[in-house]
């Protein structure tokens, strides 16, 4: 299977640069993952595509101002730091530009309040880094100094650190959003759970290897960068419970379908931590999610093959076809799909 085969032409005017004012004001397309039929409605309008008895699986990573710009002693220009994952002590995995200027054994000081030395270089080009502080100190001063990672297509400042979060986030880690949770708002979950529809977390710290794009032609040679993720024992409980009645897993983003994937064994969801690199594009059989919430996908993208393993490559563009034709706002602040 070649990457091209996930090409589609979208006009730069449709890359949406900020949010929405109102969360579940985003437009929702509808596909029938088995038909093909497509639908147009409202975010807020998506309880009347539920069920009783559905269960919606949500990732409750938050973001962290994790872009920190550093300094050498020898030199005033300032290098990009992206801190992507934590690897324990203070060690963190870290995207740097331009690489070229941090070399195994180079210290750099951010904005006087940390300091960071490169231990090394590993797959990817990314590098490992030590930092001064860790745990919850580190944190705190990644509120002082970082900036939110905005996605790259993404060329207008953000007003408001939170509207790149979701509002149920709560375990920070992640170098991006979930984004397609950011449509949600505190009312329209409370309608859901009236509803009888389950509502549970788990988490996956997003990292490269949910954004990192496809360099070889052949879609079977990408290498997906791991990530963590984690499953309580009550979300697995009640996702088991409900697949065991009937009802539908309905994961939101491609980060909550990949943890439930990933955690599945033997046809249930189990409990516990672990790295995934799991790589999901057709004709990939899906063990536990039955529908998915979720924005449109960069061309060629890792999640647009996602998107296409649980319908087809050519259902699913043919509703970004359709999208395009009715103006949809594309990618992280964006609209969402429900396919079902």
């Amino acid at each position: 299977m070649k990457k091209s085969d996930f090409y589609y032409d979208l006009p730069e005017e449709l890359i949406a640069q900020t949010p929405l004012e109102r969360r579940d004001a985003s437009r929702l397309l509808t596909l029938d993952k088995a038909t093909g039929e497509v639908g147009h409605a409202v975010f807020s309008e998506l309880p009347d595509l539920l069920r009783p008895g559905d269960i919606l699986v949500r990732n409750d990573s938050r973001v962290i101002p994790a872009r920190i710009f550093g300094v050498r002693a020898s030199g005033p220009a300032a290098v990009e730091f992206l801190l992507l994952r934590d690897r324990g002590e203070g060690v963190w995995e870290c995207m740097v530009r331009p690489g070229k200027k941090a070399r195994a054994g180079q210290s750099f000081s951010f904005g006087g309040v940390l300091e960071g030395e490169v231990l090394e270089t590993i797959e990817g080009g990314l590098r490992l880094v030590r930092f001064s502080k860790s745990g919850l100190d580190l944190m705190n001063t990644l509120e002082e100094i970082g900036r939110m990672p905005l996605p790259p297509y993404i060329h207008e400042e953000l007003r408001e650190n939170e509207r790149y979060q979701t509002v149920y986030a709560v375990k920070p880690g992640s170098a991006a959003a979930p984004t397609a949770g950011l449509h949600f708002t505190p009312e329209l979950l409370d309608r859901i759970s009236a509803m009888g529809i389950g509502v549970v977390s788990v988490t996956l710290h997003v990292g490269i290897g949910t954004f990192r794009p496809v360099k070889e032609d052949e879609v079977e040679a990408h290498h997906m960068h791991s990530e963590w993720c984690s499953v309580s024992p009550q979300t697995a409980a009640a996702v088991n419970a409900v697949r065991a009645a009937g009802g539908r897993v309905i994961c939101v983003g491609t980060t909550s379908c990949r943890t439930v994937e990933s955690m599945t064994e033997g046809g249930r969801l189990i409990s516990g931590t672990r790295d995934t690199d799991i790589f999901i594009y057709p004709p990939y059989e899906f063990k536990m999610t039955d529908a998915l919430i979720t924005n449109f996908h960069l061309p060629e993208s890792t999640l647009l093959m996602l998107v296409s393993a649980l319908s087809s490559r050519e259902r699913i563009l043919a509703a970004y076809k359709e999208a395009v034709k009715e103006r949809y706002r594309f990618f992280s602040f964006g609209d969402a799909m429900f396919i079902y």
